[in-house]
């Protein structure tokens, strides 16, 4: 097991050492990949979401400093881990992919300025950027794949490429609609469509109760 969270950020970046650095990179993808495991397949997390946010930030500290230090097994290098044992996979017709934190104001404006550098019509500073903002819900990602507009397949994220098939069990949920309403969807083969599944805040958190619920494999239960 990697050391503690404690002593994980007891020294500055910038005291470390090429070799310091890279021993906590090692500790470091252990630990998180270790956490991963707990969340994503045993339902069962250790550690709160604010501490598990606090090592992948360190994660990425060390990498921005060390750029040629980051390992191939780093956590920056891949979204969510290895669809569990006992469920079908499915391949997403579109990567799955998680967004990022921001713990304070630079990461904001960081966040800003990548927007101006992409979009074209914003590169002029003086152009404002409007900015829509509402409370985090927590909860299950989940892809649901309708075919000519009926509901064929919902699959969890698992690593972002594949995930785990769980198409009975949202089926069960009467929010997620069997059929999308509309005259035109019959002209598209395959539409994915991206949502948050929510559920009760049983356990250190929500998101947690409801991975657990939705991948009951004894279908019938409504989670």
């Amino acid at each position: 097991m990697a050391r503690e969270l404690a002593s994980l950020s007891d020294k500055a970046i910038d005291l470390l050492t090429p070799e310091d650095a890279a021993a906590e990179l090692e500790d470091l993808a252990r630990s998180i990949a270790h956490h991963d495991r707990l969340y994503y397949q045993n339902d069962e997390p250790e550690i709160s979401d604010a501490d598990y946010d606090k090592l992948r930030q360190r994660n990425n500290e060390l990498e921005a400093h060390f750029p040629e230090l980051i390992r191939p097994d780093s956590p920056s290098q891949k979204v969510g881990v290895t669809p569990a044992a006992g469920f079908k996979k499915v391949r997403h017709s579109v990567p799955m992919l998680s967004l990022d934190n921001a713990f304070g104001l630079d990461d904001i404006v960081d966040w800003l300025a990548g927007i101006r550098s992409f979009l074209r019509e914003l590169k002029d500073s003086s152009q404002p950027i409007d900015i829509d903002c509402e409370v985090k819900v927590d909860g299950l990602s989940c892809s649901l794949r309708y075919e000519r507009g009926q509901l064929v397949s919902g699959a969890t994220r698992g690593d972002g490429a594949v995930g785990e098939d769980i198409t009975a069990n949202v089926k069960t949920i009467k929010e997620i609609p069997q059929r999308l309403h509309g005259e035109d969807w019959h002209r598209n083969s395959s539409t994915p469509v991206f949502c948050v599944c929510l559920g009760p805040g049983i356990g250190i958190n929500c998101r947690n109760a409801m991975g657990g619920a939705e991948e009951t494999e004894e279908v019938g239960i409504p989670p």
